[in-house]
């Protein structure tokens, strides 16, 4: 098993349930969670009281299915390229087919290829010690190492045609997005934000974009920018109208959840999912908790529930429901 899959699978047996939530970027690319930037963490295996019958680490403890939060239909239909992304089952395929679109600066095929290559980018780099690692990482039957392997198989299958050869690392994803920012992609703008590599440097031009996220309605743009509105904009000024979700772990919570309700697909088995817990060993015990039903079940305290909630709710423009 190689070093790479050795962490891989270190990381599944200490996260084990999920019960840590990470949001974070690779490097400037931004919208792969890679790292961990722990919001909460439940007691693991080895924090359990002396005697307890469930501390024993070589136990895998019993799945506990969290209660469905009442879902509602987003607010806005995903676009037909964006539904393609999301399902398709051959990405390379995709991406070949949204090529020429790029070419000829569609701004929205040239952010969506940038969407591929960072689903893609692990996997491409070393195909074949990729899927090694997770085949021993099944074998292993560590704590939490089913649900990774599954979202890595995942991965696997629908990258299955990429390879080394394609360069899909982060200095081509950075250049594609700047590409894309300047074609008119309000996501790919936000990404760079995030990233620390905003098209203009200004202040204003920071506050102006924040404004025109929010005003847009992109559930794409609101979860590019979600990083960059955590703690990453701690003692920066949102602006009178977002200062509030801005500069902590919620508020970036908040941008993301937001993005879900505005029609990004945030489901069990979409690539929102599927990156963090292939990328970084966040992943749910419930194969079926999609990214609201696992953050409110794993990340966020009951007393900052409503919290977030209301940040949610100031940013899609919804009344609160009762």
């Amino acid at each position: 098993m190689s070093a790479r899959g050795l962490a891989m699978a270190a990381a599944a047996a200490l996260l084990g349930g999920a019960l840590v939530y990470a949001y974070a970027h690779r490097g400037a690319a931004g919208s792969a969670p890679v790292g961990l930037s722990d919001i909460v963490a439940a007691p693991m295996a080895g924090d359990l009281p002396r005697g307890n019958p469930q501390a024993d680490p070589a136990r895998e403890p019993p799945i506990r299915t969290a209660p469905r939060s009442n879902a509602r239909a987003p607010l806005r239909a995903p676009t037909a390229l964006r539904q393609q992304f999301e399902q398709t089952p051959d990405l390379y395929s995709f991406a070949q087919s949204l090529r020429l679109r790029a070419e000829s600066g569609e701004a929205e095929a040239i952010w969506l290829l940038t969407r591929v290559y960072d689903y893609c980018a692990n996997y491409s780099s070393a195909p074949v010690d990729y899927r090694n690692d997770t085949r021993a990482m099944e074998a292993m039957k560590l704590r939490g190492a089913a649900a990774m392997a599954s979202a890595r198989n995942r991965v696997s299958e629908r990258c299955a045609r990429f390879a080394p050869e394609d360069g899909l690392d982060y200095p081509m994803i950075l250049v594609k997005r700047i590409e894309a920012a300047q074609a008119g992609s309000l996501a790919a703008e936000a990404s760079l934000m995030s990233a620390g590599k905003p098209l203009e440097k200004t202040e204003d031009y920071r506050l102006n974009l924040i404004d025109r996220v929010v005003r847009s309605k992109d559930p794409e743009a609101f979860s590019a920018l979600a990083a960059g509105m955590g703690i990453a904009a701690n003692g920066r000024s949102a602006g009178f109208d977002y200062q509030r979700v801005s500069g902590t772990q919620f508020a970036e919570l908040a941008w993301q959840l937001a993005a879900c309700r505005l029609g990004q697909d945030c489901s069990a088995g979409g690539s929102l999912m599927t990156s963090y817990c292939a990328n970084g060993g966040i992943c749910s015990q419930d194969p079926q908790q999609d990214f609201a039903d696992f953050v409110y079940d794993a990340a966020i305290p009951r007393q900052g529930a409503e919290v977030v909630q209301e940040m949610v709710h100031s940013l899609t423009g919804e009344e609160r429901m009762k």
